[in-house]
């Protein structure tokens, strides 16, 4: 095998390429790598229930579009409604706030 490449960690890898913890950029990539996965929660949620995005929809109110951008980019969407999904889908919320 080839000495061209070496193992290195993950955190390496972020800190070569993201910037090290607590630095700006580093700390808008954890945020937005947190915002990507509840994203992905309320999907798997929704599937685990066997709903369609369109069913979800008319559980909260809003279009199926609206569940659709929220599966895939929570950026975007009002903390009123995420909250909505949640409660349509039976889930429960707790959010952990730390200052520092």
């Amino acid at each position: 095998m080839s000495d061209k490449f070496k193992t290195v960690s993950l955190d390496t890898l972020l800190d070569k390429h993201i910037g090290k913890i607590g630095s700006a950029k580093r700390d808008q990539f954890e945020n937005e790598l947190r915002i990507d996965l509840l994203g992905q929660a309320i999907k798997n949620a929704r599937q685990e229930r066997n709903l369609t995005q369109e069913q979800l929809g008319e559980l909260v109110g809003v279009q199926k579009a609206q569940i659709s951008k929220i599966e895939n980019s929570v950026k975007n969407a009002r903390f009123e409604t995420i909250l909505k999904v949640f409660e349509a889908l039976g889930a429960k919320v707790s959010f952990h706030v730390e200052l520092a």
